[in-house]
């Protein structure tokens, strides 16, 4: 199994845990990432994900963080004590994903994580409780990241979710207001396109273009915008 892990802040490259998880026989992507600027530390695990293909991302700590901001698609993610609070702008995760934390962590509150589910519409047993601190590198909490990887990634795991959410052969219908008249314009949707799309259209009321933007984002939420294609110029 592919797996790309995310160190944590100032962590170092093959630490405990992704040397533990090349040990039990995975291949391991443990790209180093920027300690001081978020962004560029995103856009490195971009980079190894679409390069590589994970079949699931593991991020710890400020990792966990990194993991929730890049475009994983559908690859499960599997969490450790993420620093989401503190990093980054996602609030939600996937319905693909475990989160494992240790309610003695001291960096990284156990409250963080269980707002993270209230956030992203998951059960409590979408997180294990396992540790005695932050780091999580005896031998019990390794284990139960083994589990967790190996889990989410068989075809077993059926990832849990309170509300439906549009998948990208989804075709419905979303709505505008046109910048010129104000009016709300219904439009179909057919996210077989893509999860960003962007096109022109006449508003149907007063024949004024606009630039119609459709994006899908990491929870499957679907936002729909228009704007001038005047002001766009």
């Amino acid at each position: 199994m592919k797996l790309l892990f995310l160190h944590g802040w100032k962590s170092v490259v093959g630490g405990v845990k992704p040397t533990y998880l090349q040990q039990q026989g995975h291949e391991i992507f443990n790209p180093k990432l920027d300690d001081e600027d978020f962004a560029k530390a995103v856009t490195v695990a971009q980079q190894v994900f679409d390069l590589q293909r994970p079949d699931v991302v593991v991020g710890s700590s400020r990792g966990g963080a990194v993991a929730m901001n890049i475009s994983s698609e559908g690859v499960p993610l599997v969490l450790l004590c993420p620093a989401w609070k503190k990093y980054g702008h996602v609030q939600r995760i996937k319905s693909a994903s475990l989160l494992l934390h240790s309610r003695h962590d001291e960096v990284i509150p156990y409250a963080d994580s269980e707002e993270l589910l209230v956030n992203s519409h998951l059960p409590p047993d979408a997180m294990i409780e396992v540790g005695t601190d932050h780091r999580l590198v005896d031998d019990n909490s390794l284990a139960v990241m083994l589990w967790a990887c190996e889990h989410i990634a068989s075809l077993n795991f059926t990832p849990w979710s309170a509300e439906p959410r549009p998948s990208l052969d989804y075709q419905g219908e979303g709505s505008y207001v046109c910048d010129s008249c104000g009016e709300s314009i219904v439009i179909p949707l057919d996210l077989t396109a893509g999860p960003q799309q962007h096109y022109v259209e006449d508003c149907p009321v007063c024949c004024h273009a606009n630039v119609i933007h459709v994006s899908v984002d990491e929870t499957g939420d679907v936002e729909v915008w228009g704007q001038s294609e005047v002001d766009r110029n």
